[in-house]
């Protein structure tokens, strides 16, 4: 194994070590009840606000948030990100706002 190939697998072994570590710490900081998570970036909130109004509303007549649980908002922006070609951040700035807003 010569030295760039020795340097690239300690790299990846470092990186997995990091991300279960991350979710050990994730799943340790929940309690498994499905409670909100804590107060989101108002900025996020707004901007999620604006891109729901924009996207969602060129095709439906927008639903209050309360309509649906976070579970459930979860699905449908995924379903709609695909469906309506949002990138990850508004589809993520759309949820926050959905959220935080039922």
């Amino acid at each position: 194994m010569n030295n760039l190939s020795k340097i690239t697998t300690g790299i990846a072994q470092a990186l997995a070590v990091s991300l279960l570590l991350l979710g050990t710490q994730a799943m340790a900081a929940g309690d498994g009840k499905g409670k909100k998570a804590d107060k989101p970036d108002p900025m996020q909130v707004v901007r999620g606000a604006k891109a729901w109004k924009n996207n969602c509303g060129r095709c439906h007549n927008l639903r209050s948030p309360k309509e649906l649980n976070d579970e459930e908002w979860d699905v449908s922006v995924a379903h709609m990100r695909v469906r309506a070609n949002l990138l990850g951040f508004e589809a993520e700035d759309i949820k926050a706002f959905l959220k935080a807003s039922n």
